[in-house]
């Protein structure tokens, strides 16, 4: 659906997405509420806390698990590291963790990955482990081997379950498993995999049958990463979700659609925040908004979809003969050098009064704009406008993903 919102008829239509500004609108209509409340100043209140809070959540992700069983490297998968990285976890055959290590993400501080050491060590008795360890200071557990989980791994999910917190099982390195079958003349990748899995779950039916994913912390792509991502989706609570999914690492075109979908609920919190709670003209612009709200929104998703320098860098030294420029090249958005003033200010100079009222008209079936207060004019096409820089910074993502040889679906 498009319509030609702008005064002069030489002016290009604006292309109204009808699926995106339908996405997360339960919370458009609960936010619209508060807003027909009487006292109007406690919702704008409350909104400015919520985004403040999404934007400052901490996740401590605690990863435990016996020499060898590639804790490290997969530490270093989840913040988008190689191995030989600066600032990565040491890894190594041997035990390289004697005390619990902390790893901040390094675009988002208020992620943290702790690289735990294993339980039974020298050092951390089993018995002891969790106090150890500091157990209250981590939002969930990922419990790793690279074999078969064993008596010690076993016990400490049960003392983890029966202090009511998070915890997932990993089967790691199943691609080392893969290549060393593979030259078998019966070899079958899926029954391979079923096999592994079985094998896992039968040790840990003690648990009560837990899920157990197989991963490649190379190719995470690949295997069972995807479901791991969907389970904590589920089960985190919403505000430690929003963390996790802006943290982890564009590897394919699943997981930035996944991003992307995630951004797409938060543009009415941000629409309204920016609208409806500010009333102060930014310098330049045509809108009444609240620019920090604005940028620190696009600020996330460029952070988020791996388009800053330093992201890109570290990209291309996993793709040989590529070069980091080779992939800035293929980034065309308004915000290919940054979420800049100067580019927040060149892509917010908006369309006239008439084509803010047909925004208007067009969301009002979603949105009682009538019932709120005069700032409101600005929700719809705040919201527009989020949506279309999110879809920009959507396709320079994607373009670097096809050039770094990741599309896969």
């Amino acid at each position: 659906m498009s319509a030609d919102l702008y005064a002069t008829p030489t002016a290009p239509a604006i292309e109204i997405d009808t699926d995106s500004h339908l996405e997360g609108v339960a919370e458009a209509q609960q936010i619209a509420r508060e807003f027909t409340r009487p006292r109007v100043g406690d919702a704008a209140e409350r909104i400015r806390q919520n985004i403040y809070s999404l934007d400052h959540v901490t996740l401590n992700i605690a990863v435990t698990g016996n020499a060898g069983s590639g804790k490290s490297t997969f530490v270093n998968a989840l913040r988008g590291l190689s191995n030989d990285d600066e600032g990565a976890a040491k890894s190594g055959v041997t035990e390289t963790t004697r005390t619990p290590a902390a790893y901040p993400h390094p675009t988002m501080p208020n992620v943290t990955i702790w690289d735990l050491p294993g339980i039974g060590t020298p050092n951390f008795k089993a018995k002891t482990y969790l106090s150890d360890v500091h157990f209250e200071r981590y939002d969930f557990f990922i419990i790793l081997t690279s074999e078969r989980f064993k008596e010690n791994d076993i016990n400490l999910a049960k003392a983890i379950k029966k202090k009511k917190r998070l915890f997932y099982f990993i089967r790691s390195k199943v691609d080392n498993d893969i290549n060393a079958e593979s030259r078998r003349r019966d070899f079958s990748q899926e029954r391979l995999l079923s096999k592994i899995r079985e094998d896992c779950q039968k040790n840990l039916k003690d648990v009560g049958n837990p899920k157990v994913f197989l991963i490649s912390s190379f190719y995470l792509q690949d295997y069972d990463f995807e479901k791991l991502v969907d389970t904590l989706e589920k089960e985190l609570p919403e505000n430690k979700k929003h963390a996790l999914i802006q943290s982890l690492p564009v590897y394919s075109i699943e997981a930035l659609q996944r991003k992307k979908k995630h951004f797409q609920r938060l543009i009415w919190l941000t629409a309204f925040g920016s609208g409806v709670v500010a009333v102060v003209p930014v310098p330049g612009l045509t809108l009444v908004c609240d620019y920090g709200i604005v940028t620190s929104f696009l600020e996330n998703v460029f952070r988020s979809f791996g388009l800053e320098d330093t992201s890109l860098q570290k990209l291309a030294t996993r793709v040989e003969g590529l070069d980091w420029m080779d992939l800035k090249a293929e980034m065309k958005s308004t915000f290919k050098d940054g979420v800049t003033a100067k580019a927040v200010t060149s892509y917010f100079k908006t369309p006239s009064m008439a084509a803010i009222m047909t925004l208007k008209g067009l969301m009002s079936s979603v949105i009682p704009f009538a019932q709120l207060p005069a700032g409101a004019v600005s929700v719809p096409v705040m919201h527009y406008l989020l949506n279309k820089g999110l879809k920009e910074m959507e396709g320079d993502a994607r373009a670097v993903l096809v050039k770094a040889k990741l599309h896969y679906v």
